[in-house]
């Protein structure tokens, strides 16, 4: 605990320097003029949310009117300035003004805006969260969201229609996750979804964009094509582009539990720069180390590359550090540049308890196990974009990553067959694993004529390594079934294993565009793609005596390289009417799997050959400005893994082995996708479905022996092979929501149905070679009801439901796990007791059936907190968490195995924090209108 407290006092005092620096750096005395005037329609009502642009000599300054139509500007410093004004339905208006002479402060007549023809079924009544759809992006104004002082981006998102945030901080849209958060077009901290959720405040937001991009290609061509993701796009309010916003945290509490956290954002032009830093034992991770950014291109494939031990999720407790910087500059509108450098370092405790049901046999395992982890972890990120000219562009995006992950797991497990003992073991197992990364990407896109012609072509090089130490003793007392009161056997083994894993991923692609009249082109693209993998394995055992094992199966080395390399060439016929787009073509994929595998007896020829031919298809309908159907299909294969293509037998321990097949073909990936988006936005009406298919053929499923052998116990054998039979999964999801007088009232109903089929075969002879076939099909039902009564800032009501069902069948034998539900009532809320004192709570209880492990936990968890000093910059809060001690995370798992676990979460604790907070931005005083929010997330309520 010294040594903690000694880090955070150094901590601590860091960050106060920092953030004394930049706010004595950036707080200026005001001086100048201010201007002020009211937008109005044709008819005279008031037009809210434009956008408001105040341009002279020395000024260039930006706001958004009002909801009564207002527009202020402060520190005017020009005489003569131009007023520009831009708004949805509405035709851009710009008038030149000038100051009278002597006058501090000018009052405009008001503007009349005109509206465009077609666009007025757009603007939205007063009252009502302004959302437009727009082909593949949903577009939500935030300005007359009911949000209290120090929100941050994470709570404007809960109240979007048709976007949630579950209580980890993870964001999902219209039934899908979020994968990258963008500030303004850009990444934000490589695009770290929390990061930029939980902390940027939510009053700097003008509105937020949920995307489907299909990447750099699609965004700069228009031609969409491949599976899209889903991108959360944030755009800052203009009158926010200068000024710094900053933020201090410290908290104590019982069960020895800290927090110090800071952020400092500053605006500046066109510069932007945030820095965070994060000390904590409350699980509350700064950065999400799980990928480093997409860059210009992505990298393809990599079914064979090494794990590398990142960032988990919330299980378990967790002690975190880390700290992060991004930085934006434009050089000018042609020339920017923006990057981050972000570390973490986090020390993790997990405890779990597992029942595991073998499919097809009469066998289960109870297990229980103690995961020590402790990862370090960093991340740098640059991108650099120039507009050579009107028709020229070019991106470059080098990354480097490094991760460092040492675990510590100790395993005690009880094997059953027909419910009789077969044997216990435990396994400790400790591991240390170096990876390094790094990766450089780049594109160029001209424009070869203003008709459609264009050119386009990007590039990607990574190259990563995993160095893996690992130590492991398995000790196991087998039991003879007649005779369960003592062991007939113990064994003892130690294996020290040391491997790496190289890989490295180059591609290129090109796309040609030829415009055949003003709605119709035509495109041609080349794609080309390796994965290269050059991986060794060395493992020796030795007896509790130190003293050599002789069994080949835990004494080998191995040596593998090999390589899968693709080419496609495509093409495909655009049509775009506005009403109806399309794209429809075909593309032909030689892809070829070489290399071998040898050892100091033995050796293997890797060299398989396949081609695919894949339809281009793409379909989108308006129904009008607000509703719209988008069909989309994507198809791609993918190499084996390393341990799948191994032709070796490979084992940890002598009873669990794992032999691959040098025979395997690629996998190929048929994806299709409907969506639907419609709404009534100016009576609050919303709804989003989707509808996912995935077909794949040339599966690759595992050929799974599991057998008793007298003295030993279970053996269990894993080999793999090719799948002729179809692997396909579909998936639904769909959301219903109304809000009322004024957002007074929100009504949200949703869920889905999702199915999966797969296949594994299984023996229980250690001989044969005839497995039966297993069909495991696996359906959850969703279904979740929520309401929300949000009169004014000072009171929010949540009560919400959700329910899960959960169906599993086999088509193999002795399969008789019930099928389990979960249903959750809950109820989220705060009020205002008084202008400064808040009283918030977080209410849910979960009844939980079918599962083997037993728990229907009942959280509760609290707070009040007090406001003072000036601009209320000060906040002292009182917060307890799980007051019933009963937090812990049920979960099943379903595959060739059915496995139901619990595992263990942070508990029942209380905090004291005190925040200090600061923001401070051109023609604001400062925590004038909001005040800025906590910074660091907090611990969730």
């Amino acid at each position: 605990m010294k040594r903690k407290s000694n880090n955070m006092s150094r901590f601590l005092k860091s960050l106060i320097l920092i953030l004394l620096l930049t706010c004595a750096g950036s707080i200026q005395a005001q001086t100048g003029k201010t201007v002020q005037g009211m937008l109005r329609d044709s008819l005279s009502r008031i037009v809210a949310g434009a956008s408001v642009l105040l341009v002279s000599d020395q000024d260039s300054l930006g706001t958004s009117s009002s909801q009564a139509g207002i527009y202020t500007f402060n520190n005017v410093k020009g005489n003569q300035f131009k007023i520009r004004i831009a708004s949805l339905g509405f035709e851009a208006f710009e008038r030149e003004f000038t100051f009278p002479v002597g006058e501090q402060k000018m009052i405009i007549p008001s503007f009349e805006l005109k509206g465009i023809p077609n666009m007025l079924e757009e603007v939205i009544v007063s009252g009502v969260l302004t959302v437009q759809v727009k082909g593949d992006t949903v577009e939500y104004g935030t300005k007359d969201l009911k949000l209290r002082e120090g929100s941050v981006a994470e709570d404007a998102l809960k109240k979007l229609q048709g976007v949630e945030v579950d209580k980890d901080g993870n964001v999902t849209a219209q039934g899908e996750a979020i994968t990258r958060v963008r500030i303004n077009g850009k990444d934000f901290f490589g695009g770290d979804v929390k990061t930029a959720t939980q902390n940027l405040p939510a009053n700097i937001i003008e509105k937020i964009q949920v995307v489907d991009d299909y990447g750099d290609m699609a965004n700069l061509t228009g031609n969409k094509s491949g599976e899209s993701t889903k991108v959360l796009n944030i755009q800052i309010d203009p009158q926010y582009n200068n000024g710094v916003a900053t933020t201090l945290r410290v908290g104590a509490g019982t069960e020895e539990r800290y927090q110090a956290t800071g952020m400092v954002m500053g605006f500046r032009d066109k510069t932007q720069v945030s820095f965070l830093g994060n000390l904590n034992n409350m699980n509350a991770n700064l950065f999400d180390f799980n990928s480093m950014g997409g860059g210009a291109r992505g990298r393809q494939g990599g079914g064979g590359r090494g794990g590398s031990g990142m960032f988990g999720g919330s299980e378990g407790i967790t002690n975190t550090g880390s700290v992060g910087l991004n930085i934006r500059h434009d050089f000018s509108d042609k020339l920017k540049l923006y990057g981050s450098y972000s570390f973490g370092r986090d020390d993790n405790n997990t405890l779990s308890n597992s029942f595991t049901e073998y499919i097809g046999q009469s066998l289960t395992e109870e297990s229980d196990q103690d995961n020590n982890s402790i990862r370090a972890n960093h991340r740098f990120e640059g991108n650099l974009e120039w507009n050579i000219s009107d028709n020229d562009y070019v991106k470059f995006t080098p990354q480097i990553g490094f991760n460092k992950n040492t675990t510590d797991n100790l395993a005690n497990s009880t094997f059953y067959d027909e419910s009789v003992l077969d044997n216990i073991q435990n396994q400790t197992s400790i591991s240390d694993v170096n990876s390094p990364r790094y990766n450089f990407s780049g594109l160029y896109n001209r424009k070869l004529n203003d008709k459609g012609r264009n050119l386009f072509f990007n590039f990607n090089y990574d190259n990563a390594v995993t160095d893996n130490e690992y130590n492991q003793i398995l000790e196991r007392l087998v039991y003879d079934p007649s005779n369960q009161d003592v062991p007939v056997n113990e064994i003892f083994e130690q294996t020290l294993r040391e491997s790496q894993n190289k890989s490295w991923n180059a591609g290129t692609s090109i796309s040609y565009t030829e415009p055949f009249s003003e709605r119709a082109k035509l495109e041609v693209t080349y794609d080309y793609n390796i994965n290269d993998y050059d991986n060794y394995n060395r493992q020796r055992a030795q007896d509790e005596n130190g003293d050599p094992l002789s069994s080949t199966l835990l004494n080998y080395s191995y040596d593998y390289d090999y390589a899968f390399t693709t080419h496609r060439v495509g093409a495909s016929y655009m049509y775009d009417n506005d009403k109806i787009k399309y794209s429809l073509g075909a593309s032909v994929q030689p892809s070829q799997l070489k290399g071998d595998a040898f050892s100091a007896t033995e050796s293997a020829v890797i060299d398989r050959a396949n081609f695919n031919i894949i339809p281009i298809a793409r379909f989108e309908y308006k129904f009008s400005k607000q509703s719209n159907l988008t069909l989309n299909y994507s198809g791609r294969s993918s190499e084996p893994g390393v341990s799948q293509i191994l032709p070796f037998e490979v084992s940890t321990n002598r009873t669990n082995i794992t032999i691959g097949n040098p025979e395997l073909d690629p996998e190929f990936r048929h994806s299709m996708n409907l969506r639907f988006r419609s709404g009534d936005f100016q009576k609050g009406k919303t709804f989003f479905a989707i509808l996912r298919t995935e077909l794949t053929q040339d599966k690759i499923v595992s050929m799974n022996r599991r057998y008793t052998v007298d003295g030993d116990g279970l053996y269990q054998e894993v080999g793999y092979q090719n799948e002729s039979s179809p692997v396909y999964s579909i998936g639904s999801f769909y959301h219903w929501g109304r809000s009322l007088k004024e957002k007074t009232y929100n009504i949200m109903y949703g869920g889905g149905v999702n199915f999966n089929r797969n296949i594994s075969y299984l023996t229980q002879s250690a001989t044969a070679d005839d497995f039966a076939k297993g069909v495991t099909n696996n359906t959850t039902i969703n279904q979740m009801l929520f309401f929300r009564y949000n009169p004014s800032e000072n009171l929010e009501i949540n009560p919400g439901l959700r329910y899960a069902y959960n169906i599993t069948s086999s088509s193999l034998p002795d399969f008789a796990s019930p099928n389990t539900r979960k249903i959750t009532p809950s109820l989220i809320g705060s009020v205002n007791i008084t202008p400064t004192t808040i009283f918030g709570a977080d209410v849910s209880k979960e009844f939980n059936k079918g599962y083997r492990t037993d728990a229907n936990p009942f959280i509760i968890n609290t707070y009040i907190e007090q406001r003072f000093m000036k601009g209320q910059r000060g906040t002292l809060r009182l917060q307890g968490f799980d007051l019933l001690n009963q937090q812990t995370n049920i979960d099943r798992s379903v595959g060739d195995i059915l496995t139901d676990s619990r595992t263990n979460r942070l508990a029942r604790y209380f905090m004291l924090t005190f925040t200090f907070k600061l923001q401070k931005f051109s023609g604001m005083a400062p925590d004038s209108g909001n005040s800025f929010p906590g910074g660091m997330r907090r611990p969730r309520m």
